[in-house]
C-alpha cells in the first residue's frame, strides 16, 4: 500500500540520567515503552539517537575547575599564557576560562571580532563597517575596542562578554589584559605560550602559530585527554564539547561511545527483529538569523555511530527531473516516471547534474542536526530521538 508520510522524527521520553546509570538499557527500553504507548512500530533502518549529554552524564565524565587548573599549571608552568579564539559561551566556556585562569599567573585574551567561531557577535557587522578598522589586520586593546564598539550585550543572554570574560579571570586570581584581532599569530606580540581556543580551525591554528615562532601551543583539545587528580576525561577531544555542569564543574564529551551504539542495536534487534542504526549525537549545523549561531559548539556533530549511517545521501532532484527529464509529462504518470528513475538510479551520483540541489553533507551532521533540533537543550525531556524514514524515497511502500 502506498505511503503518505516520509521522514518522521520523535522525541522519546526518557528518565533523569544518573551517573552509573546503564544509558544503553534506558535507551532500548525507552524506545520500546514509547512505541507500545505511541502505537507505532519499529522498522528497519529507524535511527535512534541518543544526545551526548546523558552519555556523558551516564559515564560520570566531568572535571573540576581545580583539575582543569591542575592540567593547565603542569602544561604551562611560566604562568602567562595566551587564550585565544574562545567561544561566547556561559555553557560552553566560563567554567572552562576559571579552571584556565585559576592554572596561571596571568592571562592574555584575545578575542575574535566582530564575532567568534560558531557566530556569537560582540557586536553588529554593521558596526564594524563604520569603524574604519580591518578585522583581517588590526589589533585593538580595550580601550580602542570600547571606543569603537562601546559596551554591547548580547540580544538573547544579555551579556556583556568582555566583561563577563574577564570578571571569571579575575575572580580566579589571574591578571588579565585583553586584546582583540582575526590574526592568530598577533598573540605572539604578548606570549610565545598559547592555549588556543577554537574547534573547526584549530589544526590550522596550532599550525601557523608553531611556524611563526610560538614556544608552547596547545589546544582545549589536549587538556585532559588523560584522568587528573581524578577526573573525567577525553582523550581525543579534552575540553572540546564540555558543558558546564555546575559552577565548579563541566561535563566533558563522552568517550568509549561505540560499545553503546552497537550494544542498543543489539538490543534493539534481538527485542523487535529489526535492524536499526543508532547515533549518539551532539550540537548539530544550523544558522539562527537572529542571534547569528551556527550551533556546532562541539567537535563532531556525532562521536559514535553504527555502519549503517556512513556516507552522505544518494538522491536525485525531483523538481530537476520534473522540469528537464520528464517536462511533458504531468500526474500519475509523471509519479510513475520518476519513480521508475529513482528505482534504477546510480549507486553513486556524486557529479551528476541530477543530484544537483540535493544536501552534499553526511549522513551523520544531517541527521544530527534534525535530531538538535528536535530535542532541544531546555525541559523536553526527550534526549532520545527516533528518525523514522529517513533512508525513504518516492517509491517506499
Amino acid at each position: 500500500m502506498e505511503r503518505y508520510v516520509g521522514t518522521v522524527s520523535r522525541g522519546i521520553r526518557a528518565p533523569i540520567i544518573r551517573q552509573g546509570d546503564d544509558i544503553a538499557a534506558i535507551v532500548t527500553s525507552s524506545v520500546l515503552t514509547a512505541a507500545k504507548a505511541e502505537g507505532f512500530t519499529i522498522r528497519d533502518r529507524d535511527v535512534i539517537a541518543v544526545t551526548e549529554a546523558v552519555v556523558g552524564r551516564a559515564q560520570g565524565n566531568y572535571a573540576s575547575t581545580e583539575q582543569i587548573a591542575a592540567d593547565v599549571k603542569a602544561k604551562f608552568p611560566e604562568g602567562h599564557i595566551g587564550l585565544i579564539f574562545p567561544i561566547l559561551s556561559r555553557n560552553r566556556f566560563a567554567i572552562c576560562l576559571r579552571g584556565i585562569a585559576k592554572g596561571v599567573k596571568k592571562i592574555t585574551l584575545m578575542l575574535s571580532f566582530p564575532s567568534d567561531e560558531v557566530g556569537n557577535h560582540l557586536f553588529d557587522d554593521e558596526t564594524l563597517d563604520d569603524a574604519d578598522v580591518d578585522p583581517y589586520r588590526d589589533v585593538l586593546d580595550e580601550k580602542k575596542y570600547r571606543e569603537l564598539f562601546g559596551y554591547v550585550k548580547h540580544p538573547f543572554t544579555g551579556v556583556d562578554y568582555v566583561e563577563y570574560y574577564k570578571q571569571l579571570i579575575a575572580e580566579s586570581g589571574c591578571e588579565c589584559e585583553v586584546i582583540f584581532a582575526n590574526d592568530c599569530r598577533a598573540i605572539l606580540d604578548y606570549t610565545k605560550q598559547v592555549i588556543h581556543c577554537d574547534i573547526h580551525t584549530r589544526f590550522r591554528t596550532r599550525k601557523k602559530l608553531l611556524k611563526a615562532g610560538a614556544q608552547k601551543v596547545i589546544g582545549l583539545d589536549e587538556i585532559l585527554t588523560e584522568s587528573v587528580n581524578g577526573s573525567g576525561y577525553n582523550e581525543k577531544y579534552g575540553l572540546l564539547g564540555s558543558n558546564k555542569a555546575t559552577e565548579d564543574t563541566v561535563k566533558l564529551f563522552p568517550r568509549d561511545c561505540m560499545p553503546v551504539v552497537l550494544r542498543i542495536q543489539k538490543e534493539i534487534l534481538e527485542a523487535t527483529g529489526k535492524h536499526v542504526e543508532v547515533m549518539i549525537y551532539g550540537d548539530g549545523a544550523f544558522r539562527d538569523p537572529v542571534g547569528k549561531i551556527w550551533e556546532l559548539a562541539d567537535p563532531v556533530v556525532s562521536p559514535a555511530y553504527t555502519e549503517g549511517l556512513v556516507g552522505q545521501p544518494n538522491e536525485v532532484k525531483l523538481k530537476y527531473l520534473a522540469d528537464n527529464d520528464f517536462a511533458d509529462l504531468s500526474g500519475e504518470a509523471l509519479k510513475d516516471a520518476i519513480s521508475d528513475y529513482i528505482r534504477k538510479k546510480d549507486a553513486d551520483l556524486v557529479g551528476k547534474m541530477v543530484s544537483e540541489g540535493t544536501t552534499p553533507r553526511r549522513l551523520t551532521d544531517l541527521i544530527g542536526s534534525l535530531c538538535d533540533l528536535t530535542s532541544g537543550s531546555g525541559d523536553k525531556g526527550t534526549p532520545i530521538i527516533l528518525v523514522q524514514g529517513y533512508f525513504d524515497n518516492l517509491t517506499a511502500e
